[in-house]
């Protein structure tokens, strides 16, 4: 398994970083036959309340302290993955896109940052949705973008999570006030745009060879994850199942959940079963690039992150 902190073909292209990427963006691996590039959306600052609510906040703020966190706010990285499996171009989730109500300026990156890396929208033959929260499909929403798209394209998106957002339950959910409202506005306006386009799924469906989407729930009802496995090698992306805290403490609620409960017994499942193969892990709101490993750590787990390979 090789990686490298090139385009998703290791090729250069025109539309490289401008002045004001001070940070890489891309990050590609390459897991036997298949290519998989890891593009930062940017990041959103969010309310360190939202990484527990199941705890006591001292308990939380410790953690922070520990992790040379700010105590109040931080930045949580939002990425999305290409995968190029055979004559297959699939965008895994598509960043948060504009939403100039929630005055989060510094997410929304995808679109320019894909260019940047020389993949055209036209290329894209699917889409896969981990789930419908708006930072996984607002990049679609974009003026301009749908017209760029394939008339051909396949969204993939479990079946559970279209129905989900007909009338969304956010009784055990713990938000930072009008998330909740854009949260349901955008999933509603994203199914009327693209309604013609989904290609719903039960439980599993292989969108390539090697590349298939699992249900898990928990999260959303209809939350998904990514399994890519070619000669060998397995990466896992987990979408929002896994948070930076998740290893240490897989029992704690974060804010986003829908079923909190349903989460922490899929998370720590996914858990276990990264850590018994030894496949790689990447995850929406790990930092960037968050490529991994999963260790067991006594009765919790412990993140090991792939040395950058340059």
């Amino acid at each position: 398994m090789s990686l490298t902190n090139t385009s998703l073909d290791n090729t250069s292209h025109p539309g490289g970083p401008g002045p004001n990427e001070l940070v890489p963006s891309r990050y590609a691996v390459r897991v036997g036959d298949i290519d998989v590039l890891v593009v930062s959306d940017g990041v959103l600052p969010l309310p360190t309340a939202m990484l527990a609510h199941n705890i006591d906040p001292s308990v939380r703020a410790t953690w922070l302290k520990d992790m040379f966190l700010p105590p109040d706010a931080y930045d949580w990285a939002l990425n999305v993955v290409v995968v190029r499996s055979g004559d297959r171009t699939i965008l895994v989730d598509a960043g948060l896109g504009l939403d100039p109500d929630l005055h989060l300026p510094r997410a929304g990156q995808l679109i320019k940052r894909l260019e940047a890396a020389g993949i055209d929208l036209a290329s894209v033959t699917d889409v896969v949705l981990t789930h419908m929260h708006m930072d996984h499909i607002g990049g679609l929403l974009v003026d301009g973008v749908k017209d760029q798209l394939r008339p051909d394209l396949r969204i993939h998106v479990a079946a559970a999570e279209v129905k989900f957002w007909e009338a969304p339950d956010f009784s055990h959910v713990s938000m930072p006030p009008g998330f909740p409202d854009a949260l349901r506005s955008t999933a509603k306006r994203f199914v009327k745009e693209y309604r013609s386009q989904l290609r719903p799924f039960e439980e599993e469906y292989e969108v390539a060879p090697g590349v298939v989407v699992t249900r898990t729930g928990g999260h959303t009802p209809g939350h998904s994850v990514v399994r890519v496995v070619s000669g060998g090698d397995r990466l896992t992306f987990a979408g929002d199942l896994v948070f930076a805290v998740g290893f240490e403490h897989p029992e704690w609620y974060n804010g986003f959940e829908h079923d909190p409960e349903e989460s922490a017994r899929v998370r720590i499942r996914l858990l276990r079963e990264l850590a018994e193969t030894g496949g790689l892990l990447v995850a929406t709101h790990l930092p960037f690039p968050s490529v991994g490993h999963v260790a067991v750590d006594g009765d919790a787990f412990r993140w090991v992150p792939v040395f950058w390979d340059y």
